[in-house]
């Protein structure tokens, strides 16, 4: 019998099943509980997730173009998997700049990234004594650099030139992006027309640098202003489309453009979406540059390097931030993207130090040495899930992009603030779903380490590491932000109070049902722990007296009451008479069919997994003054 035969022979005992009767088999073991409620997953871009997928709702999946390297690309411009690991130096002094560089190539970096000060204008001298000792074919070299871009192009040819390498093995970029600069600060770097000319002229002085990419298109801005994944996509087309309408307009053609842009994503906690969306955004790009009549495949495949995201870290339990971007690092890496920065763990609130930039690096590295990432191309493929996820959000991010072009395109959908209003409409919701936590950041909004402090430096906070709004002319402008924020601003101001006052201590009284005492002591804990509070925990009580008077000798600012509902007819109104005059009285849970009667006895505070933590905590810190 042949492997074929044995291979037949072994799956006649295991019948195929149809995604049906799977289906039916879930729902006979919810046991008459909702299927859709209970396990169809609606996600903030607007579509719905199944719990199950299969073969059949991905028809026609095994074409020949369907492969990695083959237009549209979806599954990777590459026949391989590897990228390259970017660290970005802030340029402040040449030589000093110089040496970091020298530095970290020896400890696994492929890429840097020179950020250049607005106010310092490099000259071609500086510029090769920045470069001195780095080989620029054998390491990608991308500079940031908002009103020298065009400068450095032509003085990275003619150092390249002078030091005899060959042009074509010359990678790296200059992040010229002036529609990028214009959302964030409602004004172009400067005249609008002046804007795309100087795009047009990039492109012409790097003719001879055939892999270095000039034009740059930030869709991190808009993620980190709370956009969902498909407006991120959607936007970010947009904005591509925008620099090929003005520069084919001036005369340059799409093969010209399209191999000279690269777009930056930012890449959040959310793992197998953003595995999707880069999926997507290759497949969508790779069309529309298709339509513009290119005669070569390979212009239309779009240069992805991801970064990190900045809206889900945390300034409190900073270390958590290691473990957001190693799952980012890994959907970046999966979805094949072509260079990837890991921010340290610290960059939203200080400058990064050597042991931050060691970690960041040791996660990049540690995914290509130890897991092999860069050994497989496109490592999500035969996923029915993520096949799915990337059709549905390519769905969803065309639709969305054609609304932008029928508003005239990108320039002019912001201008009306069409753009600005979807974004915030989505991030006020992230907001309010990090105020109840439905979304949840691990130290902050949710187990937050309760004996870590903020003693000093609070003015070294800072939200993230973009270009800071200028006073823009009559544009809404998009406004960076961290999903934390609010809950840390409530934590900050109760450290700073407790430099000069003691520290509001939450006293939690367990009696009764010990399962349902404890779990709800532990939920105020979190809860309170939100802000800082100092949380008081006990081994129980036997009588409301032992209890009110162990909370009053700990000279506590809020008493939590923990028991279940049935138990707290007798118990709050007795413990709510002896301690509300010296505190506030928390009941923990939302026991219904007694709520009348607590508020008759003065009860006003309850708090429960319905419960906006954000708000709630917000007016303890009015009652207890903290605020001010």
């Amino acid at each position: 019998m042949d492997q074929t035969e044995k291979k037949q022979a072994l799956f006649k005992d295991f019948p195929p099943a149809t995604k049906q009767e799977w289906k039916e088999k879930i729902i006979q073991d919810l046991k008459g509980a909702d299927y859709n409620k209970k396990l169809v997953w609606r996600t903030i871009e607007g579509f719905d997730v199944e719990p199950i997928y299969s073969k059949e709702d991905l028809p026609n999946t095994d074409k020949p173009q369907d492969l990695p390297g083959i237009f549209p690309y979806v599954r990777g411009n590459k026949t391989h998997n590897i990228w390259h690991i970017r660290q970005d130096i802030k340029v402040t002094n040449i030589q000093s700049a110089n040496k970091k560089a020298l530095d970290i190539l020896m400890k696994g970096v492929t890429s840097l990234g020179f950020i250049i000060d607005q106010k310092f204008e490099p000259t071609k001298d500086e510029l090769e004594k920045l470069c001195e000792n780095i080989y620029a074919d054998a390491v990608e070299l991308n500079f940031v650099c908002f009103h020298n871009s065009l400068k450095v192009v032509r003085d990275i040819e003619s150092l390249v030139k002078k030091y005899n390498r060959q042009l074509d093995k010359i990678y790296g970029s200059v992040d010229f992006d002036p529609i990028g600069q214009f959302v964030l600060k409602g004004k172009f770097p400067v005249s609008e027309e002046d804007s795309f000319d100087t795009a047009k002229q990039l492109i012409e002085a790097a003719k001879h640098l055939p892999n270095f990419k000039v034009i740059a298109v930030n869709g991190s801005y808009f993620h980190n202003s709370g956009s969902g994944i498909v407006q991120e996509l959607a936007f970010s087309l947009a904005q591509g489309v925008g620099y090929l309408t003005q520069l084919t307009e001036r005369g340059l053609s799409i093969n010209q453009i399209a191999p000279r842009m690269k777009f930056q994503f930012a890449i959040g906690s959310n793992y197998f979406m953003e595995i999707a969306k880069i999926r997507a955004a290759r497949m969508l790009w790779a069309h529309i540059v298709k339509a513009y009549g290119t005669c070569d495949n390979c212009n239309t495949q779009m240069f992805i390097h991801s970064v990190t995201s900045n809206w889900n870290k945390t300034v409190y339990d900073a270390y958590v931030n290691m473990l957001r971007t190693t799952t980012e690092a890994m959907s970046g890496i999966t979805g094949g993207t072509d260079s990837l920065t890991v921010l340290p763990f610290n960059s939203v609130y200080e400058e990064s130090t050597a042991f931050s930039e060691r970690i960041a690096r040791s996660q990049q590295l540690l995914l290509k040495e130890e897991s092999y990432m860069d050994k497989v191309a496109d490592p999500a493929a035969g996923s029915y899930y993520i096949e799915n996820l990337t059709q549905s959000i390519a769905s969803q991010a065309w639709e969305l992009f054609l609304k932008v072009q029928e508003k005239g395109g990108f320039l002019e959908a912001f201008k009306a603030g069409f753009i600005q209003e979807e974004i915030k409409t989505t991030a006020d919701r992230r907001h309010l779903d990090i105020a109840t936590r439905k979304e949840i950041l691990l130290g902050t909004n949710q187990y937050p380490n309760t004996g870590e402090y903020l003693e000093k430096d609070f003015d070294r906070l800072r939200d993230i590491s973009l270009p800071k709004n200028e006073k823009p002319d009559n544009i809404e402008v998009l406004k960076p932000t961290r999903g934390a924020s609010a809950f840390e601003q409530l934590r900050i101001q109760t450290d700073k109070y407790a430099l000069n006052a003691p520290r509001p201590r939450v006293f939690r009284i367990t009696m009764g049902n010990l399962g349902m005492s404890r779990a709800r002591s532990q939920f105020a804990g979190n809860f309170f722990g939100c802000a800082g509070y100092e949380i008081i925990d006990n081994n129980g009580f036997k009588t409301v007296e032992e209890a009110a008077k162990a909370c009053l000798k700990a000279k506590a600012s809020i008493a939590v009451i923990c028991s279940s509902d049935e138990e707290y007819t007798d118990l709050v109104p007795k413990l709510y008479k002896l301690l509300h005059h010296e505190m506030e009285v928390v009941v923990a849970g939302y026991p219904q069919a007694i709520l009348d009667d607590l508020r008759k006895c003065g009860v006003v505070h309850f708090i429960h997994i319905k419960s906006n933590v954000l708000e709630t905590l917000g007016k303890f810190q009015e009652i207890l003054k903290i605020n001010e």
